[in-house]
């Protein structure tokens, strides 16, 4: 074993950890409140439209597979209504091509989005100009908003309706600390959906 990346691994691992402690203290209540949105819009008969770019992007179609698959075998309940606008790379490059890559989700959004959906846009930095104009764009429709960011929210957090901040300047951190917010979501909204 190679001491100097056995250090490096359990350092990642301890900073990892901290900013997860400070999650629990800084996110978690508007998680709760995001799930709630969520919740009650699906009730209604909404859907919950995902975006983000890069890991981001991955993000929410791992985001929109649990809500529509599962998030386990050991929680059955019927499929719930999400769609990752990251996967279409038709829709994406024709978008990208005619109109320029910056809308590529707003465009969607245009054409899929309906007054009283969701949409969590999802940016590490906050920044991602392709998440800012979708949100943009669904506010327009009257649909709610969820960003999921980091470091001190970038412009994302000053336009949702919930800004899921993750108190870290480190991308992977943030990332890491994401993950966990999206199975905790979707355990809360299919088990408020669908008790036992």
């Amino acid at each position: 074993m190679d001491h100097q990346w056995h250090q490096f691994a359990v350092a990642h691992l301890d900073a990892s950890i901290e900013v997860k402690k400070r999650v629990i203290e800084e996110c978690v209540d508007v998680l709760v409140d995001s799930a709630a949105t969520v919740s009650d819009a699906l009730r209604a008969g909404h859907k919950l439209l995902i975006c983000g770019n890069g890991g981001s992007a991955a993000d929410s179609q791992h985001l929109a597979a649990e809500f529509v698959s599962t998030l386990s075998m050991d929680y059955q309940r019927p499929a719930i209504a999400a769609i990752a606008l990251t996967t279409d790379s038709s829709i994406l490059t024709a978008i990208a091509n005619d109109f320029g890559f910056d809308g590529v989700f707003a465009r969607q959004i245009e054409a899929l989005g309906s007054p009283g959906d969701v949409l969590i846009g999802i940016s590490t930095s906050g920044n991602s100009e392709v998440v800012l104009r979708a949100v943009a764009k669904a506010k327009g429709l009257g649909m709610k908003t969820i960003g999921m960011t980091g470091r001190n929210g970038g412009k994302l957090a000053t336009l949702v309706d919930h800004a899921i901040v993750v108190p870290s300047p480190v991308t992977q951190h943030v990332q890491e600390s994401h993950l966990a917010l999206y199975h905790i979501l979707v355990a809360i909204v299919e088990r408020t959906l669908y008790p036992k």
